[in-house]
């Protein structure tokens, strides 16, 4: 069975996440996806976090952080700075539908690379520039991280206790979040030029996507011109709503309603919260949302975590555990999703990741391994650039691959 992007291939110039992300999602869906990296050295998150062992027992390129952002992916070691190395790569760039970037704004016009000078060799092409502030302005020189932009966006703002710092979040949500719209973007962007022939530049920025993640807060903020404020677990339009301790762990309860309050209440025995003024509608609730907090806390801490969501999911109250990565993977949902899935690697030892959470019908997305650095060098500059094994050994030693 076809996949949905079979037939459209991709040359992938970025690294570290956000654009490693986007093309990622591109290759789960079918697209042929060349990995251009760096001769001996790769893509930086292959020196990030745990690595596969070789059977020595020494630490290899092939990291869990290079892993979860590539897989399905076929890597070719060339060095742009080389004048081969950059000649290969635009021939490449011409034969290619989407071209992904994230080098720093205007960083490849001098290898030929940039927007203009592939357009020049293929006009059709989609061609997306990644970077931390967009391609104009006066940020867009400017080197950027996640963390960074977490605090840029107001996003850091709104995360913590009301009483402690500002806290980002535990994942590069802001990276992850321009992989997606960049990956949307890209699919747009096919859809046009297939019913006009034309390609297009897509400027993805960091910083546009992470504010784009606080776009509820702007909103409210726009209304009242009160900016949100840090409000910790609690949920800052609904009470009850937060993390709440029980004897082994903490669960999270969220009370939407009237009603689901009333059976929080009857639940946990605390008719008492009922006829409390305090807590008579949510707005009263959020007011005094503290004390209620408490009052919850001192009885679902006398349950273990597994009683309480018990307790709660037979009366309709939403509720979860708090799981540790273990718990995650053991959950009979999750389990049954299939959410973690075991690939074949080159290293002779298959690696479990997590699956693309998009399930079509017709055209179901197939786990794939990742590549070792340089796996595919040869075949792509072989049935790709049409070099021979002479040509190939000639620039490996020059260094240009």
């Amino acid at each position: 069975m076809a996949n949905i992007l079979d037939g459209i291939t991709v040359l992938d110039l970025t690294r570290v996440v956000a654009g490693p992300w986007c093309t990622q999602i591109l290759a789960d869906m079918g697209a042929t996806v060349w990995k251009v990296e760096r001769p001996g050295e790769g893509d930086d998150t292959r020196r990030m976090g745990p690595a596969i062992l070789d059977p020595e027992g020494r630490r290899t390129d092939d990291t869990a952080l290079f892993m979860a952002c590539n897989r399905g992916k076929r890597s070719i070691t060339v060095d742009l700075a080389t004048p081969d190395g950059a000649e290969i790569v635009r021939s490449l760039a011409a034969r290619c539908d989407v071209l992904v970037e994230n080098h720093k704004a205007g960083g490849l016009a001098k290898y030929g690379l940039d927007e203009a000078s592939i357009r020049a060799l293929n006009p059709s092409v989609i061609y997306c520039s990644v970077t931390g502030f967009g391609v104009d302005g006066p940020y867009a020189s400017r080197p950027a991280y996640d963390f960074i932009l977490q605090g840029m966006s107001g996003l850091m703002s709104t995360c913590g206790h009301p009483d402690g710092p500002p806290t980002r979040t535990g994942i590069p949500i802001t990276d992850i979040a321009t992989g997606l719209y960049a990956s949307s973007a890209i699919l747009g962007a096919l859809f046009h030029r297939e019913r006009t022939g034309e390609g297009q530049f897509i400027d993805a920025s960091l910083l546009d996507c992470a504010v784009a993640l606080v776009g509820h807060f702007a909103a409210g903020y726009f209304l009242t011109g009160v900016p949100p404020v840090r409000a910790g677990n609690s949920n800052p339009i609904a009470a009850p709503a937060s993390v709440f301790p029980t004897s082994d762990g903490h669960v999270n309860v969220a009370c939407g309603n009237q009603g689901q309050f009333a059976k929080l209440a009857e639940t946990l025995g605390l008719p008492g919260l009922l006829a409390d003024p305090r807590y008579a509608t949510n707005t009263d609730r959020i007011a005094n949302c503290d004390a209620l907090h408490a009052e919850i806390g001192e009885r679902t801490k006398t349950l273990t975590m597994a009683e309480a969501v018990r307790r709660f999911e037979a009366v309709g109250v939403p509720c979860g555990p708090i799981n540790t990565m273990a718990d995650v993977f053991s959950d009979p949902q999750v389990q049954h999703r299939q959410v973690a899935v075991s690939v074949p690697h080159a290293s002779g030892r298959p690696v479990r990741l997590v699956r693309n959470p998009i399930r079509y019908s017709a055209t179901p997305i197939a786990p794939a391994s990742p590549p070792r650095l340089g796996e595919h060098t040869e075949e792509v500059l072989r049935d790709e650039v049409g070099l021979t094994e002479e040509a190939t050994a000639k620039l490996r030693r020059n260094g240009a691959i």
